[in-house]
């Protein structure tokens, strides 16, 4: 894989020219950037700006963005900054606007094929798809038991994608004797060759074992049956050396920054 080649691959069709990642969002071009705004479960925030955007410019358009949100009463909105972006300084502008860093991610991205061999489950570790509002319920339980956060966004934005526009969106999870242990899902952009992975999670106790291979190896076998050249992973700290260990290739770092309205 020509990693620089993917890279500007990647800016092009899944940030510059970003498709909407789910009912009821739209993605718009507003001058130099380009955003996605949807509904308060959706995810809201800028997904790319321009390369050549100077210091003036970026203030300007970091100002724009907030009075964007507050005129639609959103109370939170993301800025995601890549490493590559320019200027340099843009993450300190925005903390000076007012925006909080989330710890940062690592973008990974890996040829398809690469990933779609077999993986051996731990006994009685069973892999479900998800396809209904009682199984978007039991990945919700998954996901809060993973990682320790709410999962009531997710069971919202899973019933929706479901209900609404499922031909583009993958969801699956482990069980075992009927408990969820691990879920993740996929999102597919057509027309982009890259298929993205999110959400892979697994409890304290069972990870180790081969069921967040598993949960990989799953949905690169559902992409690449439908054409997806590339799979991405905006990957944390934990789940990054797991994926470079299967093939992943790192083409930088992704970082939120969250604006929240004072309330």
């Amino acid at each position: 894989m020509r990693t620089e080649e993917v890279r500007d691959l990647y800016d092009r069709m899944m940030r510059e020219h970003a498709r909407p990642d789910g009912p009821g969002v739209r993605v718009e071009r507003a001058g130099p950037v380009v955003r996605q705004v949807g509904g308060p479960d959706d995810w809201n925030g800028v997904v790319w700006s321009d390369p050549e955007l100077d210091a003036a410019g970026a203030d300007a358009a970091i100002r724009a963005q907030i009075e964007h949100w507050a005129a639609l009463g959103h109370e939170e909105f993301e800025w995601k900054l890549h490493s590559p972006d320019r200027p340099a300084d843009l993450g300190e502008r925005l903390r000076a606007a007012g925006f909080v860093p989330e710890p940062p991610e690592t973008l990974l991205v890996a040829p398809t094929e690469l990933l779609t061999g077999p993986v051996a489950l731990p006994d009685g570790v069973t892999l479900r798809p998800v396809t209904d509002a009682a199984g978007a319920e039991q990945m919700a339980r998954a996901h809060e038991r993973a990682f320790g956060t709410d999962g009531t966004r997710l069971l919202h934005q899973v019933v929706k994608r479901l209900a609404e526009a499922p031909d583009d969106f993958v969801a699956v999870m482990a069980l075992t004797e009927g408990e969820p242990v691990s879920s993740a899902r996929m999102e597919l952009y057509p027309g982009t060759g890259f298929a993205g992975l999110w959400g892979g999670g697994t409890v304290a106790e069972w990870r180790g074992r081969g069921v967040y291979r598993a949960l990989v190896a799953y949905r690169a076998r559902i992409a690449a049956e439908r054409g997806y050249r590339y799979l991405q992973v905006d990957a944390s700290d934990m789940s990054a050396p797991i994926l470079a260990r299967l093939g992943f290739t790192a083409l930088g770092t992704t970082t939120p920054y969250v604006y929240r309205a004072a309330g």
